[in-house]
């Protein structure tokens, strides 16, 4: 295997991850480029690697860079946008799952309270059913939540 396969394969694996926690797989390939280089990399050279456009690395680095995983910097003398690798791979992957969770944690939340509002239609034993279910899944979610703010408070050695 070769340089340019390695890399390639580093960026396939890095988008399969992102894509897997609920991210477009450019973002996974973003980080992989930037942690490969291990210096601040220019736009235009971002875009080349990735083999995306400008314009799709230029929107996903405002997401990354709003979850604090890169810094876009300036150099003296070079009117060029610099992107940089910013914290710590693991701890990133944590909080960008955390956040995933809470976000399908409060849907389906938000979900239950509609589905309790549509119990008030039914009568009999389908009502007692439906509703033993809904309090089954609904306590289930909410240790989910319980995990989850637990995960997010958690410092990564």
């Amino acid at each position: 295997m070769d340089a340019n396969e390695l890399q390639n394969k580093i960026l396939s694996t890095f988008g399969e991850v992102a894509s897997s926690i609920g991210y477009s797989p450019l973002h996974g390939k973003i980080i992989a480029v930037l942690l490969v280089k291990d210096e601040p990399i220019p736009l235009q050279d971002l875009a080349r690697e990735t083999g995306y456009s400008i314009s799709m690395i230029s929107l996903s680095l405002d997401l990354l860079e709003v979850l604090g995983v890169i810094k876009k910097v300036k150099k003296v003398g070079d009117r060029k946008l610099y992107v940089e690798f910013s914290g710590d791979l693991i701890e990133i992957l944590k909080n960008a799952i955390v956040i995933k969770v809470e976000k399908s944690i409060n849907s389906t939340i938000s979900e239950f309270n509609d589905a309790r509002k549509q119990l008030n239609k039914l009568s009999g034993p389908e009502k007692d059913k439906a509703e033993k279910t809904l309090e089954t899944l609904e306590l289930q979610v909410k240790r989910l939540d319980i995990y989850i703010k637990l995960l997010s408070k958690i410092n990564l050695p």
